[in-house]
């Protein structure tokens, strides 16, 4: 393990630094970016200092609460970070333009938020009490609840470089009988702290950051992939790395792009399959144009189908499926045909037509999609659209996508006729030099393009199944972690590490009962947004045993980078 030889301290008043929470965000702030190799952070509390590590961690969130008062129900913003103007809404201000973002512009913790503009949590204030009006001491406070009251907080988690291995903590508890009056002691003589026992808490992996557990909708998906020869062949790029990969059954010596493109599609179908989510799924590819052909290399591996095995079979053995469509005499991906060594390669088919798949997948979901349910496209390409050395001219990606989400009724070239359902178009570029088109295709039904909760820029091929379970969280249902009394949350978030999390929702790890070294907990991949929401209730049946209690704790996370770490972590002492 590798750390600073002195490490650094942070004198942090309490009001003022969320203890635990970021400790290494602000090794990121104070300390810049330090070792790779080996390293995981630890931290200790001592007279409010703070012992930073060096891996890049960082967190913004937005609190709320709701409660009842003179027979109107009052939801009011508690406190988050960044809040620039310290009203308790989270917002931050562009020093170029000082244009200010708020989360009511998005409903959301907000999705421009990263590693370069998130400020230190040196700045973060807890504000005040709704109810008192006292100084909150922690981030979560419970001085004068009623049954019925509730809340939430919405943690966004952003790991800045390596990925790494992260649980969630709790510090700080306090808990007291408080007041005593009269109702209290006919049931509870002896003043007994009960709020923990009676509060009820979820905990859940909030895959679009909106303070709101999402029980999934009906909807119709479509995976839209590229199957170029640079997400196969080295000499396009295709190799990731030279480590040896299992893919359904079969072992390479190598791992490509779209070998971890399969990897990830498998499991957004099963994590949907073992939700019961009422789905339909089918998936589109697309390549480019051979010398001697007319037109782009287009089609559907699966129409939309509920039959979810039926997808998972249509996505296995994607090696040779791309191969047939790039190199084999009859472009077809079911007819094996093609060269699916990784050093092949030779005279495949040139240019890249990604306007021409989305329109592939739009017109499956006009003819066949459902009616009365979402429509989502998901796009994934390591390139930009370009010609092939034939006569075909591709269709711009940006007008394909704008069709796509909000159909004018007068399509572009090549758009569906008549047009598509208006669709949420999520788009995943990895790797892609020209990031700014696929970004700008990305956007809700009915929207503009550039919404950056719907672009997913994926630097590391590696880190491909890792989004795809997200995307299987903002589709379908989202990843319940906990459901109980927040005394039993407490209970594990205050013990060793706390609460290992995992870094891909779509694998069946089970945070509260599986070891934190279980093979199915995989790290946080650098460079994405990771939001966790955490809401409370006193139920109405809570008895006057609660009157006059109160009850505070703090929330943190730790991390360890992944490489080299099995993900035991170290326990706090």
């Amino acid at each position: 393990m590798t750390q600073d030889p002195e490490p650094k301290l942070y004198d942090l008043s309490r009001r003022k630094m969320l203890a635990g929470i970021g400790a290494v965000g602000l090794a990121s702030a104070g300390a810049g970016f330090g070792t790779s190799a080996l390293f995981n952070d630890t931290e200790t509390f001592e007279e409010n200092s703070l012992t930073a590590g060096e891996l890049d961690l960082l967190v913004d969130w937005q609190q709320t609460y709701s409660y009842s008062m003179g027979g109107e129900e009052i939801t009011t913003f508690v406190n988050a970070h960044p809040d620039h103007d310290g009203d308790g809404e989270q917002s931050i201000i562009d020093p170029q333009t000082e244009e200010v973002s708020r989360y009511t512009d998005e409903s959301r913790n907000l999705a421009g938020l990263n590693c370069e503009n998130i400020p230190p949590l040196s700045e973060a204030d807890f504000g005040t009490d709704p109810i008192t009006e006292e100084p909150m001491e922690t981030l979560m406070q419970f001085s004068d609840i009623k049954p019925g009251d509730e809340g939430e907080v919405t943690f966004s988690l952003h790991l800045c470089d390596n990925p790494g291995y992260v649980w969630m903590q709790a510090s700080d508890v306090s808990e007291s009988g408080g007041d005593h009056p009269d109702p209290e002691m006919a049931v509870d003589a002896d003043n007994l702290p009960d709020l923990a026992e009676e509060i009820a808490v979820r905990l859940w992996y909030d895959a679009d950051c909106d303070n709101v557990y999402d029980e999934a909708e009906p909807a119709d998906i479509i995976l839209t992939l590229d199957f170029s020869g640079s997400m196969l062949y080295d000499q396009f790029g295709g190799v990731v790395n030279e480590e040896e990969i299992e893919v359904d059954g079969d072992t390479y010596d190598e791992t490509t792009k779209i070998d971890l493109v399969e990897l990830g599609v498998k499991q957004f179908i099963e994590y949907l399959d073992e939700s019961n989510a009422d789905v339909e799924v089918g998936v589109a590819y697309f390549d480019g144009e051979g010398a001697d052909n007319v037109g782009p290399r287009v089609g559907l591996l699966e129409g939309l189908t509920n039959d979810l095995s039926a997808v998972d079979t249509a996505v296995s053995g994607l090696r040779q499926k791309l191969a047939n469509v790039v190199s084999g005499a009859n472009n077809d991906p079911f007819i094996n045909d093609g060269n699916a060594d990784p050093s092949a390669g030779g005279g495949i088919a040139t240019g890249t037509y990604i306007g021409e798949g989305v329109n592939e997948a739009q017109v499956e979901l006009r003819d066949n999609g459902r009616s009365g349910v979402e429509y989502v496209n998901i796009v994934l390409s390591d390139g930009e659209s370009f010609n092939g050395q034939g006569p075909t001219q591709f269709s711009d990606p940006t007008e394909a996508a704008d069709n796509a989400r909000d159909p004018q009724g007068s399509p572009t070239h090549g758009s569906p006729t008549p047009a598509s359902p208006a669709t949420n178009l999520y788009t995943i570029s990895v790797g892609s030099a020209n990031d700014s088109v696929l970004q700008s295709m990305a956007g809700p039904a009915g929207g503009a393009g550039g919404a950056t909760a719907y672009f997913f820029d994926v630097n590391d091929p590696t880190n491909i199944p890792t989004v795809f379970g997200i995307l299987s969280n903002a589709v379908g249902p989202e990843s319940e972690i906990f459901n109980g009394s927040l005394a039993d949350a407490l209970a594990v978030l205050e013990s060793g590490n706390g609460l290992p999390l995992d870094g891909n929702v779509s694998t069946p790890f089970d945070e509260f009962v599986e070891s934190a070294t279980d093979d199915d907990r995989e790290p946080f991949a650098g460079g994405q947004m990771y939001c966790l929401g955490f809401s409370w209730e006193l139920p109405f049946e809570a008895g006057n045993e609660v009157q006059g209690d109160t009850l505070g704790f703090n929330l943190g996370f730790y991390t360890e980078q992944a490489r080299y770490n099995d993900g035991s972590g170290s326990a706090q002492a």
